[in-house]
């Protein structure tokens, strides 16, 4: 969907879902911007039981001048377009209205109308709306009040940027005209008194698992970010080395995962916790996710199937598990989280080579660049993947390489020469979902890798062993065994045939778009 196809109607209410969030306001925002520069009738509106009275939201309305009203009723307004949340879902107080249209970052769990726009890996639904923007060349740096309340929308559903996992996610940070002051003021008005309270209850109420060395604790409704206070005090408990904390409220779980284990990475756990439930990332110490109710039933009974466990609702296809079951439901997750998964370290892997097939090296067409071309030798650049942010040091002999997806992986000039064949032309990046960038640390000037990239060959005589896993693999390579690249089941574990040590793992796809049978 684009920004564009909503200029066709006049008579526009935009809505966040009741008790609205920084998340939900500034998204809201963003909208009523754009529209009110096509000269529409437009208003931004909340509904439900209470009236905002956080103190960070009512500075946040109040500094930024967002025109957010409550109702109780409306109109019939040619359209109504909800943000950060769906029409018809529980957290969403319901009015009738000509024509619906639903923006939001949460897993689809209603039937969407026509129009939508749902992007449920983004961090929040600011990141969505700062996209569209951008896509209608709506750019936000000179208005600072919206940066601000993105930036903050951003901050706030993302636990202080540590929940995020998109790229995108990281450009809206990095990029934004923000007020720095203000967003000061903002966060030191976010918790009260209450919460602590409720802090301290939780974390005496732990539960901890010897054999895993994980604690899980339940939390009573608050702010989402004391989630992650929780987190960052049991993380730092001598047994611990992976926490889940969770709270529960009308529409969902929010939780907090936190790991100091090399072997869990808190973003993949928290991904796989919240998996065709909900949305769930971060980094590799720090993640979070949310848990929506409504799809949670159905994985709940297949869970209950799977163990012959008794539902306590005999109406259980309509109604929601208990908090206990809740509770048991997530530590299942944990527990199967480690179960599901075989970490391997390189260096003292023997693989079985009598199970692995021998593979050829395939003539792919991909993409190079030589960082020395665009940068001075000694200096320093962020590179940005879907994937992950990585900083290196420019030096001569320093080739990055690329894929058609996006990929970006660094050689040493001697490799390249030996192994690939240059072709002329520009090489394009056909299937990615972001475009990688690199950005100077001296000057912070971005720019997109896939522009400056040429087109090469493979034509080297790589021959591998390899077979596809059947399970989750954590693989420690024998250069680095700090960081594991997660292989999952029907990936492939692929084994050099010069040093049966040096191994990785390939996507299944790639790996049959990259190699062929000998």
């Amino acid at each position: 969907m684009k920004l564009r196809e909503l200029l066709q109607y006049n008579d526009i209410v935009i809505q966040c879902h009741d008790n609205p969030d920084a998340d939900a306001i500034s998204s809201g925002m963003a909208l009523y911007e754009y529209l009110k520069k096509y000269n529409k009738k437009v208003r931004l509106v909340y509904s439900g039981q209470y009236k905002i009275k956080k103190r960070n939201l009512e500075l946040m309305v109040s500094s930024l001048d967002i025109p957010i009203e409550y109702v109780v009723k409306l109109d019939n307004p040619e359209l109504l377009v909800t943000v950060d949340c769906q029409y018809g879902e529980g957290n969403v107080t319901h009015f009738d209205a000509q024509n619906i249209v639903v923006i939001d970052h949460h897993q689809i769990s209603v039937k969407m109308p026509e129009l939508f726009e749902v992007k449920s890996n983004l961090g929040s639904c600011a990141t969505l709306m700062w996209m569209l923007l951008k896509d209608e060349g709506f750019y936000i740096g000179d208005n600072n009040k919206l940066s601000t309340a993105l930036y903050y929308g951003l901050y706030t559903d993302t636990n202080g940027f540590t929940e995020m996992d998109h790229p995108c996610d990281r450009d809206l940070r990095d990029s934004a005209n923000v007020d720095k002051s203000l967003i000061v003021k903002f966060k030191n008005s976010n918790l009260t008194l209450d919460d602590l309270s409720i802090a301290g209850e939780a974390i005496n109420h732990y539960e901890y698992n010897n054999e895993y060395k994980f604690a899980i604790i339940k939390v009573r409704p608050c702010d989402p970010n004391m989630l992650g206070l929780i987190s960052d005090i049991v993380i730092e408990v001598d047994k611990v080395e992976t926490c889940l904390i969770y709270s529960i409220n009308a529409t969902g779980i929010k939780i907090s995962v936190r790991s100091c284990s090399k072997e869990v990475n808190a973003s993949e756990l928290a991904d796989y916790i919240c998996k065709n439930i909900g949305s769930g990332g971060g980094h590799k110490i720090k993640a979070g996710g949310f848990i929506q109710l409504n799809l949670l039933r159905r994985a709940y009974q297949q869970y209950c199937d799977k163990f012959n466990i008794k539902y306590e609702s005999e109406e259980h296809e309509m109604c929601n598990p208990s908090r206990q079951e809740i509770g048991d439901f997530l530590e299942f997750k944990m527990i199967d989280y480690f179960l599901e998964s075989e970490v391997i370290y390189a260096k003292s892997y023997i693989p079985d080579l009598s199970l692995m097939k021998v593979y050829k090296k395939k003539e792919v067409e991909l993409g190079y660049v030589r960082l020395s071309d665009l940068y001075e030798t000694g200096s320093s650049v962020y590179i940005r993947t879907f994937s992950k942010d990585v900083r290196i040091k420019v030096e001569e002999g320093t080739v990055l390489m690329l894929d058609g997806k996006g990929d970006v992986w660094e050689i040493s000039e001697e490799y390249f020469r030996e192994n690939y064949v240059t072709k002329p032309g520009r090489y394009q990046i056909y299937n990615a979902e972001y475009t990688p960038t690199v950005k100077s640390v001296n000057t912070g000037i971005t720019i997109g890798l896939d522009y400056y990239a040429k087109k090469c060959i493979f034509n080297g005589r790589e021959i591998v062993y390899a077979k596809p896993v059947e399970k989750n693999v954590k693989i420690f390579s024998l250069d680095n065994e700090e960081e594991y690249k997660l292989g999952k089941k029907g990936d492939y574990l692929v084994v050099k045939c010069k040093d049966i040590r040096d191994l990785f793992i390939c996507e299944k796809d790639k790996f049959i778009e990259s190699y062929k049978l000998v």
